[in-house]
């Protein structure tokens, strides 16, 4: 089983590109939505509820686990390979390497919350893979909470992600880093904005593909999702069709459930 952990319903954008590309994998997806955001909190309570979280997912029978949040990887990832050294840990990390690389105008913005563009690992990234790029770095606060109330398109937030975009366009970035997997259910919106100027870099393919590296052939099961969060399951599941994502309903074995941890 592939277990996948974010505050709330941001990486089930990682989820579904697992999906897509393991559909016979045992998926478990959990929200931790009674703490969401983590971009708003320090490091060792992300710390603390990832290594939580780690060890229900391991209890549960997982083998891989993917730490679907910027945030949480940042702060957390380090310490679940060394508490759970049996399990195949992986993070999710801003897309810098591959849009410095792509990048014609030498230029790439990078979008996060707070607590990921300030994190020394988004600053390691940006010096291991971007030293000759330009990289603006634009923290959004508030990005998350609107997805996870599901005001993808709601007008305030367009005029402020207008405002944050617009200035690094006009500076020459033509490549938008999406630091949080909350932010690739707000893609059409940013799509919009950005009106073929720059192209937006988000990673969830690449971490399905090291999902298929790391399970091989336990990936084969029987296609079963199971969807839980430490508070709201109803709204957890209720949300995905809203995301465009009503197809992983068609996984569930139960309805999502509450769980302690």
């Amino acid at each position: 089983m592939i277990g996948v952990f974010d505050s709330g319903l941001g990486g089930l954008s990682v989820l579904a590109a697992i999906a897509r590309a393991l559909p016979h994998a045992d998926l478990c997806y959990l929200a931790d939505s009674a703490h969401v955001p983590y971009g708003e909190r320090d490091d060792a309570f992300i710390r603390a509820r990832a290594l939580a979280i780690g060890q229900h997912l391991v209890d549960r029978g997982c083998g891989v686990i993917v730490v679907a949040c910027n945030t949480a990887t940042a702060a957390a990832v380090a310490a679940c390979r060394s508490r759970f050294p049996r399990t195949r840990v992986v993070g999710v990390e801003p897309g810098v390497k591959p849009a410095a690389a792509d990048s014609a105008q030498r230029h790439i913005a990078v979008l996060a919350t707070a607590a990921t563009a300030r994190s020394e690992r988004l600053a390691r990234l940006i010096r291991d893979h971007a030293a000759q790029v330009r990289v603006d770095v634009e923290a959004c606060p508030g990005w998350a909470t609107r997805v996870e109330a599901l005001q993808l398109d709601d007008p305030a937030f367009v005029a402020d992600a207008r405002a944050r975009l617009e200035p690094l366009l006009a500076a020459g970035a033509d490549r938008i880093v999406l630091g949080c997997t909350h932010y690739a259910f707000l893609a059409p919106s940013l799509l919009e904005i950005v009106a073929g100027r720059a192209r937006l870099v988000e990673v969830a393919d690449a971490v399905a593909r090291q999902c298929v590296r790391l399970a091989g052939s336990n990936t084969h099961g029987s296609g079963r999702l199971e969807l839980l969060a430490s508070a709201s399951p109803e709204r957890l599941q209720a949300a995905l069709p809203a995301l465009g994502l009503g197809w992983l309903g068609q996984r569930l074995a139960l309805p999502a459930q509450k769980v302690e941890v």
